[in-house]
């Protein structure tokens, strides 16, 4: 049983989760937990105190007051190996990311089912502490994934099933990205654009995706990714 701090402004989410997480199935008791809740920011640290006396936060990006990333940035300052789970609906892939390099270990998009909540909060206790930065070193929606190279992923669902992915990284969607980059595109970027789209499908989809996951063309989301790495590189 772990002791789990619940931040969040919407009365429904809290009691939804705390429900969830306290009452777990017969067929699998270990998902049983404390919880506490807290119902906005400066309430949510109150609570936290100096992280020692939790295992987990479930933490809302969007609150009154204090927002989820600043709130996660104080608690990473008070307990460097804290395990905190970004829990929004209104979030982007671009939101995941920062909220990772911030020292999330997760990030959960709103609505989800009782089941992926769960499998998402096992994944994250079993986490080493502060695992943070890229996708494959943190999770969406409780799936984890390996890079294997070449484009291909191991991908862990919840619940502890693997599938192997091949990303297949179209022509035209490489002449796409070949025009906005200046000079040869280095290797390593075709490796993590493929892990960029594998993120953004189990972000929209909490989902294993096909065993080959084709893209033909450049979304808006991969260009903002290309663009920030640019901006970094320039």
């Amino acid at each position: 049983m772990a002791r789990i701090l619940v931040v969040d402004d919407e009365t429904t989410i809290r009691m939804m989760i705390r429900m969830a997480l306290e009452w777990a199935p017969p067929s699998a008791p270990h998902f049983s937990h404390e919880v506490a809740v807290a119902d906005e920011g400066e309430a949510g640290l109150q609570a936290y105190g100096n992280g020692q006396a939790w295992d987990l936060v479930l933490l809302d990006q969007r609150m009154p007051g204090l927002e989820g990333i600043e709130v996660l940035r104080r608690m990473r300052e008070r307990n460097p190996s804290a395990r905190i789970m970004m829990v929004t609906a209104f979030g982007t892939i671009d939101l995941a990311f920062r909220a990772m390099q911030a020292g999330a270990t997760d990030f959960l998009r709103k609505p989800f089912t009782a089941d992926i909540l769960r499998g998402a909060v096992q994944q994250a206790l079993q986490a080493p502490p502060a695992e943070t930065s890229r996708f494959g070193q943190a999770a969406i929606n409780g799936f984890r994934f390996s890079s294997l190279g070449d484009n291909r992923f191991r991908v862990r669902n919840p619940v502890g099933e693997q599938q192997e992915v091949q990303v297949q990284l179209q022509p035209a969607l490489r002449r796409q990205v070949e025009k906005i980059v200046p000079g040869p595109v280095p290797d390593p970027w075709w490796q993590e654009l493929a892990e960029e789209v594998l993120a953004n499908h189990v972000w929209q989809h909490s989902d294993f995706p096909p065993a080959e996951l084709r893209v033909e063309e450049l979304t808006t989301g991969l260009r903002r990714w290309i663009d920030a790495i640019l901006t970094r590189t320039a």
